[in-house]
């Protein structure tokens, strides 16, 4: 070997695993984000990750799950139909925290479990939650325009029959109430979705 090449191969940095300590060779090393580890000790981290990805979704108390999914979409209909009632203004934006409080309790009460379940029940109680609120919320208008005009009855809640319901929900519907529905969707199905395990930098 001639001397600068020998200078430039006495230069190189020594790489030595993240776990374990043991100088790697070209062979035995595996990089995994932003560090560098043996096989043994990847293979071994690896191991604990899917298993502990795995504890996430098994052995779930679906009953638990969803009271904390139906629990939290009621509050955050009562939330949305709240600020309606004090500001006379519905915000639709509001209507985002049904999702998301939807998911969290589902997560919450399994016990910070994670599974294609849990998003299923989260979807469910949301999507019921929004319902509602959305029939509270264009009740309040209703009967203040009723008020307005003298007239001697209300729309009720509950309603009656499903036929009022469906006519209360469908007053004053539009573009953007399809837009927070699907954003209600989407918080309700990200929060309890279960972690996705990095690709195996061996394979």
């Amino acid at each position: 070997m001639s001397e600068a090449g020998s200078n430039v191969a006495t230069t190189m940095p020594t790489e030595t695993c993240a776990q374990c300590g043991r100088t790697l060779t070209p062979e035995d090393r595996v990089a995994a984000g932003d560090r560098v580890f043996c096989r043994s000790c990847y293979a071994s981290l690896r191991a604990e990750l899917e298993q502990a990805v795995q504890g996430m979704s098994s052995d779930i108390n679906y009953l638990n799950a969803t009271i904390g999914a139906v629990l939290g979409a009621a509050v955050g209909a009562l939330a949305w139909w709240g600020v309606t009632v004090v500001t006379h203004w519905s915000i639709g934006l509001v209507a985002v925290a049904i999702g998301y409080l939807a998911g969290l309790g589902a997560v919450k009460f399994a016990g910070e479990k994670r599974s294609a379940g849990l998003q299923g029940i989260s979807i469910v109680a949301a999507l019921a939650g929004y319902l509602v609120a959305s029939y509270l919320v264009n009740m309040t208008f209703a009967n203040k325009a009723l008020a307005e005009q003298g007239a001697d009855w209300r729309v009720a809640f509950p309603p009656q029959n499903v036929e009022i319901f469906v006519a209360v929900l469908k007053a004053g519907f539009g573009l953007m109430d399809l837009v927070f529905l699907a954003i209600v969707v989407y918080e309700a199905w990200k929060i309890p979705k279960p972690p996705a395990l990095p690709p195996d930098a061996t394979a």
